[in-house]
């Protein structure tokens, strides 16, 4: 049978050593400034001497914190929620904080009541790229303060972290105009996303900007599926060019073209959007706009950590993803009848 380990000196016995009360020693060991820093340096040294360290729930509970946010998200399958996750629980990690997930499934009605849910076990809550109408993401901003969003316009209640989707779909168009492409299929992604709604923006300022430019929309997904379900549309469509309202409709789109011999970019070129790591793998490699995700997820703590300090809330960023030209696009086909 193995033997006992030493017991774990509490705090009584560190109260006893130092000749404080208890209160004293949670509140030296915890940081509070209203400690005499005498008394602090006491507790400490009784502290190490006796082999004393608070635990994390012993701390949460005389702080009021429980070192967690939370972090609502529409979709935890792709990759760029994932990237932005991983930036976000690498920088919360450092600073001694956990993430708790929460994944809407892309169910708009969840949102709602998930981050209600999660702020209750949680000191704040991050709401990644929420598909809820406006109105209603302004309404309960306020009662799940600190929140800081995540790829929405900027905010009354709440810091905003942004990607310039307006900008780099612009980007894109433009690129897709200098090969000669004036037929142009949107395939557009989940409704109600802001992103979505900046996408085609975009594209009637470059309608606009360039007499004769046509730019089309049908509705798709987020999802792979969706993408090669639009492969027929797309051919029926006359577009010389399609994009893509992320890179995993454009995979399904890509797919879905090969299986009936239809090459990209000869007979039509294929944009995506976010760079995720696959897309430089796809046949061909993917054109596409490259998200900063990994640095949105940073900089949504970075906000968070100082609503929590108290600091002032950081004004709104917004980030623009980078034009990534690959070989799904090129020189629009001579004809506008499907290849």
């Amino acid at each position: 049978m193995r033997a006992p380990g030493p017991k774990r000196a509490t705090i009584t016995q560190v109260a006893a050593h130092a000749g404080v009360s208890l209160s004293t020693v949670s509140r030296a060991m915890n940081g509070n400034p209203t400690v005499d820093p005498e008394l602090v340096e006491r507790v400490k040294a009784a502290a190490a001497e006796l082999g004393y360290s608070a635990s994390p729930l012993a701390r949460s509970l005389v702080l009021g914190r429980t070192q967690t946010i939370s972090v609502v998200i529409p979709d935890l399958a792709n990759p760029v929620f994932q990237a932005i996750l991983r930036g976000l629980s690498h920088a919360a990690a450092e600073d001694g904080y956990h993430v708790l997930i929460a994944d809407s499934a892309e169910q708009v009605h969840e949102e709602t009541v998930l981050a209600a849910t999660t702020r209750r076990r949680a000191d704040g809550v991050i709401l990644c790229a929420p598909r809820m109408p406006a109105d209603e993401l302004a309404a309960l901003l306020p009662s799940l303060a600190p929140a800081v969003v995540v790829n929405r316009p900027p905010q009354q209640h709440a810091p905003t972290i942004a990607a310039d989707y307006g900008a780099a779909t612009t980007a894109l168009v433009e690129h897709l105009h200098d090969l000669g492409h004036r037929r142009i299929l949107f395939l557009s992604g989940a409704p109600g996303s802001a992103s979505g709604s900046a996408r085609s923006a975009a594209l009637a300022e470059a309608c606009e900007r360039h007499p004769g430019l046509e730019i089309a929309e049908r509705a798709a997904s987020v999802d792979f599926d969706s993408g090669a379900a639009s492969a027929d549309a797309v051919l029926a469509s006359g577009a010389t060019a399609v994009l893509a309202f992320n890179d995993l409709v454009a995979m399904g789109l890509l797919s879905a073209l090969g299986t009936r011999g239809v090459r990209v970019p000869e007979d039509i070129s294929v944009a995506g959007f976010d760079d995720i790591p696959f897309a430089a793998f796809t046949s061909p490699p993917l054109t596409t706009a490259a998200v900063p995700a990994t640095e949105l997820g940073r900089l949504a703590w970075a906000a968070m950590g100082a609503l929590l300090r108290g600091d002032e809330p950081p004004p709104p960023v917004a980030l623009t993803p980078r034009l990534v030209v690959r070989a799904s696009t090129g020189p629009a086909r001579a004809t506008s009848s499907p290849g």
